[in-house]
């Protein structure tokens, strides 16, 4: 009888971890559209994080898409000549390593 509470236990943890995976974001696969919605790797010049915003410079602020990276998540976007802060909260640090993992 105690195997039976057991073996239901287990179940449930597998089922929570399973879960729990399925929630993760895919921050690498994120990252590649973050540097395509950018305009490629060749628009950007650098990149920081400032707690939650993603600042970037860019050669050409006229290619970025936008509207990709508010679906992403984005909670705002400011543009200042040729650099974007992105606002993406806690995952900015995230994103950012998930991009020098690319170069």
């Amino acid at each position: 009888m105690i195997w039976q509470y057991l073996i239901i236990i287990v179940v449930l943890v597998l089922i929570a971890l399973a879960i729990v995976r399925s929630k993760k974001k895919d921050f690498k696969l994120d990252a590649n559209k973050l540097v395509q919605y950018l305009g490629g790797k060749s628009n950007i010049i650098n990149y920081e994080v400032n707690r939650s915003r993603f600042v970037v410079n860019l050669h050409n602020v006229e290619i970025v898409n936008k509207d990709g990276i508010q679906k992403m998540g984005a909670r705002g976007i400011v543009e200042i000549d040729n650099q974007l802060k992105i606002i993406f909260g806690d995952e900015a640090k995230t994103l950012k390593k998930s991009i020098d993992e690319l170069k």
